[in-house]
């Protein structure tokens, strides 16, 4: 079976590697600035965390990385690649955990990720692998065949992390993803993200209104 430490496809840190670069990242909802000129560069490796309040625009900035919000070329960068001009091979590369609910409550936890492995191209013959994989590095292989419906609040964040995970991304992107979590809940997730972060050694990019977590 597929081991953790293969869920990563980041090839080997180079000195100085840049996994994300954003310069004067501005956006703006009509005449309201919800990000006003950030200015961040993240290691590759690294796990970085962007703290801020509610409303403060980590979300809006989040998508902007993600090319789900149109920027200018060169305002944002994802390991070389400009958001704006090279959107599909940013895309590629991010596992994504955002902050509403994605998983269906009417499949099973298998059935999620491997409608991910699908979405995100993943080899036809290594689905099943990696599928696994990805749900055991969170601890959830136990209950894959579980309905999704059944599954406590941590274990839907954890079944969110396993299908970013799933496509073996070189950066991991979760936006604030222990909100409404009970300590234990919240605690349970940090503990799987943490354990893949280790065997993997993907960059880990977190937003997040909790200094206790920052």
């Amino acid at each position: 079976m597929t081991t953790v430490s293969e869920l990563s496809a980041a090839p080997p840190r180079a000195p100085g590697a840049t996994a994300i670069a954003c310069t004067e990242l501005i956006y703006a909802f009509g005449e309201t600035r919800a990000v006003d000129g950030i200015d961040l560069e993240v290691d590759a490796g690294a796990v970085y965390g962007l703290l801020g309040p509610n409303g403060a625009g980590k979300t809006t900035a989040i998508r902007a990385i993600t090319t789900l919000l149109p920027v200018p070329p060169g305002m944002v960068s994802v390991f070389g690649h400009d958001v704006a001009a090279e959107r599909m091979d940013v895309r590629r590369m991010l596992g994504y955990v955002p902050q509403q609910l994605s998983a269906d409550s009417g499949l099973t936890g298998r059935e999620n990720v491997a409608l991910f492995a699908r979405l995100f191209d993943v080899p036809r013959k290594q689905r099943l692998e990696r599928v696994a994989a990805a749900l055991d590095a969170v601890g959830l292989l136990d209950a894959a065949d579980r309905m999704a419906k059944t599954y406590s609040g941590g274990m839907v964040r954890r079944l969110e992390l396993a299908q970013a995970l799933v496509s073996s991304p070189r950066l991991l992107i979760l936006d604030e993803p222990t909100i409404g979590l009970d300590p234990i809940a919240r605690a349970s997730v940090w503990e799987r993200i943490g354990e893949v972060r280790e065997a993997t050694g993907m960059t880990v990019f977190v937003t997040t209104h909790y200094m206790d977590e920052a």
